[in-house]
C-alpha cells in the first residue's frame, strides 16, 4: 500500500515570537516579516519546516497497482489531535510507502517537529531504512524524481499540471492558507489539500507510465478516474 498525501500549515507565531526575542512587532504579519528575514533560507521568505503548525492534512490510500482505496483527512485548531489521527491512520498498515510532492524537504520533517512539541511518537515505519533512504522507492518524492535528485531544478507541481495539460491549483494556492485559517476557513483549506493529492496522484500516474511501469490500458483507467474526480474536487462551491 501506498500513502499519497499532503499538508497544510500556516506560521507557529507563538514559537516564533520566541525564537526572534526581543524582536518588537506588533502585529503578527509585522513578526512573519521579520521571521521571514531572519529565518527563511529562501528568496521567497517561506519559512522552514520547524516554524510552521499543521492545520489539514489529506491522504489518500492506494495499492501496489495504484488502484485508490480510502481517502482520509483533518482539519481544525487543535494541531495534537490532528497529528494522532494522522499517526492512528499510518498504523493502518505495517509496511506502507509515501508518495508526495516536496514531503521530504517539508511534509514529513514538519511531522517530526510537531510530534516532538506534543509529545508523540510517531509509526516506526517512518524511521524505517525504506522510507528513509534516499533513493527508496518506498518513500517517493515527486521533485526529486523529476530533477533527478536535484542534479535539475525542481519542477512545481502547478507547472506539471500545465504540462500535461491538467489545471492543477484551482481551488487555492499555498499562500492563501493563513487567510483562510484566519477566517476560520478550515473546510476549504481541507478541499484545497484534497486538490493537491489528487494532483500529485495524477502526477505519479503519469510517471509510472512514462517509465513503463503501468500498461497503457492500467494508465487510461486509472488517469480518467482521477481526473473525474479531480474536476468534482475543483467544481465544488463553498
Amino acid at each position: 500500500m501506498f500513502f499519497v498525501f499532503d499538508i497544510e500549515s500556516v506560521p507557529d507565531f507563538e514559537f516564533i515570537r520566541s525564537v526572534l526575542e526581543p524582536v518588537k512587532a506588533n502585529t503578527e504579519d509585522e513578526l512573519l516579516e521579520v521571521a521571514s528575514e531572519e529565518l527563511a533560507r529562501n528568496k521567497s521568505g517561506f519559512l522552514p519546516p520547524m516554524y510552521h503548525r499543521m492545520v489539514s492534512w489529506v491522504g489518500l490510500w492506494i495499492d501496489n497497482n495504484g488502484e485508490p482505496k480510502q481517502k482520509v483527512a483533518w482539519s481544525g485548531e487543535d494541531e495534537r489531535d490532528g497529528l494522532i489521527q494522522l499517526i492512528d491512520t499510518l498504523a493502518t498498515f505495517k509496511d506502507f510507502g509515501l508518495i508526495h510532492h516536496n514531503g521530504r524537504g517539508f511534509d514529513i520533517p514538519l511531522i517530526m517537529y510537531r510530534a516532538m512539541k506534543h509529545g508523540l511518537q510517531l509509526p516506526a515505519r517512518l524511521n524505517n531504512h525504506d522510507i528513509r533512504y534516499r533513493y527508496s522507492q518506498h518513500n517517493i518524492d515527486l521533485v526529486d524524481e523529476f530533477s533527478n535528485y536535484g542534479a535539475s531544478s525542481w519542477p512545481k507541481l502547478k507547472h506539471i499540471g500545465k504540462l500535461i495539460g491538467i489545471p492543477f491549483k484551482q481551488t487555492g494556492e499555498g499562500n492563501e492558507v493563513l487567510k483562510m485559517f484566519r477566517e476560520n476557513r478550515l473546510e476549504e483549506i481541507e478541499h484545497y489539500c484534497y486538490e493537491d493529492v489528487m494532483a500529485t496522484y495524477l502526477v505519479w500516474l503519469y510517471l509510472r507510465f512514462t517509465t513503463g511501469v503501468l500498461s497503457e490500458a492500467q494508465f487510461r483507467q486509472l488517469k480518467d478516474r482521477a481526473l473525474s474526480k479531480l474536476k468534482e474536487i475543483q467544481e465544488r462551491e463553498f
